[in-house]
């Protein structure tokens, strides 16, 4: 493929990763909210739609997050924010969850995921403008039976989202009573039991992929790799004007932002 048609390709997958990174480490959002359009109306744009465009963007999406999910772990765990005991008891329900939501994910049509997208967007975009950290509906998480449910849930439709575990992780067990800091650190590791087997299994599905370039089964190598480096450059620096204001306002015009984007998903799966 010419270089010449390559160039803005990479060009907007770094300016995709550098907004990506940025405002992951400034609102505590995962990327992933933000890859999963970014990706979608980028390559349909620069000319590379294809019918199941969707699988390809929601396949990258969680190859990069195994990365930043490890990243970010590691780097709560120094500060000993991780709930070990939390994240050792939902883990097995979120990563089978998981697995089945690449199994629904890899046989809809791109316009239902898009639909599915725009909807469960649209949620997150609620809560980020209206969510109060305050809101609880018990004093600890469930266990047993309804935490695997729960659990299953979660994973299945961060993947159906293309996303890690801050978006649906950190509101999550946050009406659980658990403490916001704990939440963040925590759906951190969330991140790695929802990315590692989706990621795995989007490299060997086969889909009809738009024409891109070195693409593994539903993961475009190319996004993969220019991704990472500019959401691990751009996160510390969103983290830093975070520590420096306060970031409840920009977090709520976030999710503004996130509703028009999920808006306008599902009036382009609607009406083209």
């Amino acid at each position: 493929m010419e270089l010449y048609v390559l160039l803005p390709v990479f060009i907007s997958l770094m300016v995709i990763g550098a907004f990506a990174g940025f405002l992951a480490g400034l609102l505590g959002v995962g990327g992933g909210i933000v890859l999963v359009p970014s990706f979608f109306y980028a390559f349909k744009y620069l000319g590379f739609d294809g019918p199941q465009l969707m699988q390809v963007c929601l396949g990258t999406s969680l190859a990069t997050i195994v990365v930043t999910s490890i990243r970010s772990t590691q780097s709560h765990n120094k500060k000993g924010a991780v709930d070990w005991d939390i994240l050792r008891g939902w883990a097995p329900a979120i990563g089978l969850g998981a697995i089945v939501g690449v199994a629904l994910a890899a046989n809809l049509e791109s316009l239902v995921l898009q639909l599915i997208f725009g909807i469960l967007g649209g949620c997150i975009g609620l809560y980020l403008t209206f969510g109060n950290h305050s809101w609880a509906l018990a004093e600890k998480l469930p266990i047993g039976r309804l935490r695997w449910i729960l659990g299953s849930a979660l994973g299945g439709l961060s993947v159906l989202l293309g996303i890690g575990g801050g978006s649906l992780g950190v509101p999550f067990m946050s009406i659980y009573r658990v403490d916001i800091h704990r939440a963040v650190a925590t759906a951190a590791g969330f991140g790695l039991a929802i990315a590692v087997p989706s990621a795995f299994l989007w490299a060997f599905v086969k889909v009809e992929a738009p024409i891109l370039p070195w693409t593994l089964g539903a993961i475009n190598i190319p996004a993969f790799l220019l991704i990472i480096p500019m959401t691990f450059m751009f996160a510390p620096l969103g983290a830093n004007v975070a520590h420096r204001m306060d970031a409840r306002p920009l977090k709520r015009l976030f999710g503004v932002f996130l509703l028009i984007v999920a808006t306008n998903m599902v009036r382009t799966a609607l009406w083209g």
